[in-house]
């Protein structure tokens, strides 16, 4: 193919240089037949004398490595935790800790959700995972949100959707959660508004 291009590029600035004609054929003459290049038989290595005689066998290509499965029916709900159908069937990004749950009035909940994972990896999984750009509310700190469905005023308090914030921004140690004596902090806290 860079042949192709390079020759085309030398045609061109040969075509253009002073003192050169450039022939064309009268107009309704028919091209010229294409001509058909025999096929090129590649010849197969062979191993080198004293070598085993055996080739290794060709290396396979690799697949590229699967998001997490989206299904909580593949892991169990720990207790205490919500369940698939109380959050309306959102996937939770794997290996997030479940921190909280809220009333945020006209009977919605918001569900709280920590990882340490990196903000960008937790929005590339959404992405993929709900298969929707989403978009982002704030740079600094970074913040971005993916509707679930359409926001109806009138019976509810917030639109569905997922938000992923990073608390790991400025140099901040992260969202601190205390449960009873225990402190833990996370990088990433997901929001889920579940429809």
């Amino acid at each position: 193919m860079a042949r192709v291009g390079v020759a085309a590029a030398i045609g061109l600035s040969l075509a253009f240089m002073p003192g050169t004609r450039v022939q064309t054929p009268p107009p309704g003459t028919p091209p010229p037949p294409a001509t058909q290049n025999p096929p090129v038989q590649v010849p197969v290595p062979k191993p080198f004398p004293g070598s085993g005689g055996q080739t290794p066998p060709p290396a396979k290509p690799t697949a590229p490595p699967a998001l997490p499965a989206a299904t909580a029916a593949a892991t169990p709900t720990p207790p205490g935790w919500p369940t698939v159908q109380e959050l309306g069937g959102t996937p939770v990004y794997p290996g997030a800790e479940f921190v909280d749950s809220f009333d945020a009035g006209q009977g919605q909940r918001y569900y709280l959700y920590g990882t340490n994972s990196v903000y960008g990896d937790i929005v590339l999984y959404y992405k993929n995972v709900l298969k929707a750009a989403g978009r982002e509310l704030f740079r600094a700190p970074a913040m971005h949100q993916f509707d679930l469905g359409r926001y109806q005023e009138e019976s509810m308090a917030y639109p569905p959707s997922v938000v992923v914030k990073d608390y790991a921004w400025n140099e901040s140690p992260g969202y601190l959660v205390v449960k009873g004596t225990t402190e833990k902090r996370f990088k990433t806290i997901i929001q889920i508004v579940p429809k």
